[in-house]
């Protein structure tokens, strides 16, 4: 079986966490790289993060650091739920992994251009990284096999009323991936919201008995203590895993082609993404995005992804 490649583009972030434990061994996908960007807390915390988690579950994957700041507006964090680390809860043994020197837009740039086309972008942050990219080498536009993104919603924000937190983190940047051209996967609240990790899906992963599935606990607990403070859910939703879930079995997932955009105006609905459900545009769609899952299934690709770390 020939694996996936694909470079996982982050902000660690407690579901970015458990995104790189499932994507670093699965079989099914070849994780040539990660690269982190600011989102749920600033550079400096969420690349000490991605580095803490790659160095804790020995995944030797190279890490690179991307873009600190938004392509054009105001710096915002989301440490409400991740907390003043970025990923309040688990404790690391001391730090000795080190990112790359390269930067992570001038790798993804190498990257893709190097590539034959078969490489997926999966970001579950901004899109930062991935728009500079695209602005500083458009050539880079037809080597991307396709993007499967977490961010946005066809129905209500998480920020604000009508924006999600990644989108509106860097509502430039997902203009630019979204005019692209680019195949979009979106995996929105609307769909990520399915995947609210309770006390009893913490213990069953618990149970596993090993590091991941120690870490994962450590993780799933802040959460569960902090999304119930915020937004009064019975725990956090593990928004990011989605679309690594996707790239090991679609059939889970049920999709619904739409025409998308970003709303880049300034206005009470900025960062909001504005998805045509209905086809009342006529416009020609651009994304497919996330309605519904199979929750018994995905929850058992965690567990699955949790049990390889025996070593």
């Amino acid at each position: 079986m020939e694996k996936q490649k694909i470079i996982l583009d982050c902000d660690p972030g407690h579901d970015d966490a458990i995104a790189i434990m499932m994507a670093a061994r699965h079989p099914k996908i070849n994780l040539l790289g990660i690269t982190i960007v600011a989102g749920n807390q600033t550079l400096d915390k969420t690349l000490v993060n991605g580095l803490n988690v790659c160095q804790h579950l020995g995944i030797k994957t190279p890490v690179y650091a991307g873009m600190d700041r938004p392509m054009l507006r105001k710096q915002i964090v989301a440490d409400a739920i991740h907390g003043e680390t970025g990923l309040d809860g688990p404790v690391f043994p001391p730090l000795v992994r080190e990112a790359e020197k390269t930067h992570a837009v001038q790798y993804l740039i190498e990257t893709l251009m190097a590539s034959d086309g078969d490489i997926i972008l999966v970001p579950v942050g901004p899109l930062s990284n991935i728009g500079m990219a695209m602005r500083l080498e458009p050539r880079i536009i037809g080597k991307i096999k396709e993007i499967v993104l977490m961010g946005g919603a066809y129905g209500l924000g998480n920020l604000t009323p009508a924006a999600e937190f990644n989108i509106l983190a860097d509502p430039e940047a997902a203009h630019v991936v979204f005019t692209s051209g680019v195949p979009i996967v979106m995996m929105g609240l609307d769909l990520t919201n399915q995947t609210v990790c309770t006390l009893d899906i913490i213990e069953r992963m618990e149970n596993i008995g090993n590091r991941a599935s120690e870490l994962f606990g450590d993780i799933m607990r802040f959460t569960l203590k902090t999304q119930n403070e915020v937004f009064g859910l019975e725990g956090g939703p593990v928004h990011d895993v989605t679309c690594v879930a996707y790239l090991i079995d679609p059939e889970i997932f049920t999709l619904q082609e739409m025409y998308t955009v970003i709303d880049i105006t300034g206005g009470p609905s900025y960062g909001r993404t504005v998805c045509d459900y209905y086809g009342t545009s006529k416009m020609p769609t651009n994304c497919k995005v996330g309605i519904t899952l199979n929750q018994d299934h995905f929850w058992n690709l965690v567990e699955q992804s949790c049990s390889v770390y025996n070593d």
